[in-house]
């Protein structure tokens, strides 16, 4: 249920982002471009997207896990369920207000449903992949992986169609350190058993 609740309120803090209208995260200039230029709904636009994301971590060897299917598929339920109901806002400052909410809504869902150790979403698992490969010799960092994926997709989104602007900079800048605020509490303990249980339970074998 963390995982699910932490999804949701991913997928409207992205919702509140689009509809602010002052520029998207930079995978969602990327959705909002594609779905600009097939008519296809933004929502499906990431779910078709995480999904695709999937196949590449078949030769990356990830592994998928609940967490990972739910990202996949819920994120982009809720955007297309709540863009006609958050609606775009009149003034300047309720778009400024409406894109920091946004951000800090999405770092919020981001610690809870990573906090709930169910599985990396379909982007973060990309990045991981890559940082275990290497170019010549040397590793690819987690960080510049997914800064040159990030910063491909936003090029690539602008080009379709989507929008950059204050917004993206402010996710771009904000997500990392806001999350790295969150996650912690939201980080759901490892299960201790109980003194019985400690007693009975057979040892692994590993």
């Amino acid at each position: 249920m963390r995982c699910l609740f932490g999804l949701v309120l991913f997928g409207v803090g992205i919702t509140m982002q689009i509809e602010a209208n002052l520029g998207a995260a930079p995978w969602d200039v990327f959705h909002t471009g594609v779905s600009e230029l097939t008519g296809i709904s933004t929502g499906w636009i990431i779910v078709i997207t995480g999904v695709l994301l999937l196949l590449l971590w078949i030769p990356l060897h990830e592994r998928p896990g609940l967490g990972t299917i739910l990202n996949a598929t819920v994120i982009g339920v809720v955007v297309d369920v709540a863009l006609p109901i958050i609606g775009e806002p009149g003034s300047v400052v309720a778009r400024l207000v409406m894109t920091l909410g946004g951000v800090i809504i999405v770092a919020i869902g981001s610690g809870f449903y990573i906090g709930a150790g169910l599985g990396p979403g379909p982007r973060d698992g990309l990045m991981t992949g890559l940082a275990k490969r290497s170019v010549r010799g040397r590793s690819i960092s987690i960080r510049a992986g997914r800064t040159f994926v990030e910063v491909v997709v936003m090029v690539i989104g602008v080009l379709l169609g989507g929008a950059i602007g204050i917004g993206t900079v402010a996710f771009m800048v904000g997500i990392g350190p806001l999350v790295q605020i969150f996650l912690p509490p939201l980080t759901m303990s490892p299960r201790t058993p109980s003194a019985p249980e400690t007693l009975t339970a057979p040892r692994s074998p590993r």
